[in-house]
C-alpha cells in the first residue's frame, strides 16, 4: 500500500499539527473542516510554527515554502477526501460524530483508502463497524504538540488488515515518529496510564497534599517526566481529559479514572486550561 495524498479532518490543534508534519514529510495534504475560520486559523498556526522552526535553524526557508505549497484547505468533506490514500480524522472525542463522519468518508473514497482516527480512547472497532470494509480502519493517536512530540500510537482492532498496519508504520517513520503498536482496548496504552496519573494528581491538589507546581515538579524531577500531570492536563484541556476519564471509568469499571470534584468545578467555570488562559496554571 502506498500513500501519496493525505486528508486530515478537523482543523483544531491536533488536526493542523498532523497536517503540518505530513506536508513537511512530502505528502500532498488537504485539511478539511466545516468551519472556514478554523481552517484560516489552522494555516496561520502552521505558518507560525514553520517560521519559528526557521528562526531556530531547524527548518530551512525552502522546506517552509514547499511544506506550505503541499498544503490546501477545503470546507466540503466529500470534496476533500477525493483521491486520498489516507484519511486521518481528528475531531472531538464523540463516538457518534466520528461514526457519522466515517460513513461520509467511506462513501466518497476508494476501496483502498486507509481510514484512521486520532481518538485517544474510543473503540476503533466501534468506529470501524460503520464502514463497508472495517479492515482498512485503524487508530493513529498523535500527541500535542504534534510537530514536537515523537510518539505515534498505532491502534489496531481484530479486523485491521496487516497491510494497513504496515503502511501506517511506514508513514510513522516518514514523519519522524517512533510508533508503538497497541491492541484496541479502552484507553489504549497512553491514555490509560496518563489519564489515571492526571486524575490522581488532581485529587492530590484537591486534598492540599501540595501545590500544583510542586506536584508537577515531583514527577518532572523525581521520575524524569518531561512535563507534570497537571500542566499536561492544562495543555490537553480539562474538558477533554474529563470526558476521556469518564469514558474509561465506565468501560474499565475503575473509579481511578473518575473526574474529581475539583476538575468538575473548574470545567463548569470554564477553566479549561491553556485554551481559556486559566486552568491549574495561568497562561
Amino acid at each position: 500500500m502506498f500513500v501519496k495524498k493525505i486528508t486530515v479532518l478537523g482543523a483544531g490543534t491536533m488536526g493542523h499539527g498532523i497536517a503540518q508534519v505530513s506536508a513537511m514529510a512530502g505528502y500532498t495534504v488537504c485539511l478539511t473542516d466545516i468551519n472556514q475560520d478554523a481552517l484560516d486559523r489552522a494555516l496561520q498556526h502552521i505558518e507560525a510554527n514553520l517560521s519559528k522552526g526557521v528562526e531556530k535553524g531547524k527548518v530551512s526557508q525552502e522546506e517552509k515554502h514547499h511544506s506550505l505549497e503541499r498544503l490546501s484547505t477545503e470546507s466540503d468533506l466529500a470534496t476533500a477526501v477525493q483521491g486520498a490514500d489516507l484519511v486521518i480524522e481528528a475531531v472531538p472525542e464523540n463516538l457518534e460524530l466520528k461514526r457519522k463522519l466515517f460513513r461520509i468518508i467511506d462513501e466518497n473514497t476508494a476501496a483502498s483508502t486507509i481510514l484512521a482516527t486520532n481518538t485517544s480512547s474510543l473503540s476503533i472497532s466501534d468506529i470501524a463497524e460503520v464502514v463497508a470494509d472495517p479492515s482498512k480502519v485503524i487508530g493513529l493517536h498523535f500527541f500535542n504538540p504534534v510537530h514536537i512530540m515523537k510518539l505515534l500510537e498505532i491502534v489496531y482492532h481484530t479486523g485491521t488488515s496487516p497491510d494497513v498496519i504496515e503502511c501506517c508504520q511506514t508513514y510513522a517513520k516518514s514523519i519522524h515518529k517512533e510508533s508503538i503498536l497497541v491492541r484496541n482496548v479502552p484507553g489504549f496504552a497512553t491514555s490509560r496510564l496518563g489519564v489515571c496519573l492526571g486524575m490522581e494528581a488532581i485529587r492530590m491538589l484537591e486534598e492540599e497534599v501540595a501545590s500544583a507546581e510542586d506536584i508537577d515538579k515531583a514527577m518532572v524531577l523525581g521520575y524524569r517526566h518531561p512535563i507534570g500531570p497537571l500542566k499536561l492536563t492544562d495543555l490537553v484541556g480539562l474538558d477533554v481529559r474529563m470526558a476521556i476519564g469518564e469514558y474509561l471509568a465506565a468501560e474499565l469499571n475503575n473509579p481511578a479514572f473518575k473526574a474529581p470534584k475539583l476538575m468538575r468545578q473548574m470545567v463548569a467555570e470554564g477553566k479549561l486550561g491553556k485554551k481559556t488562559k486559566e486552568g491549574f496554571y495561568q497562561w
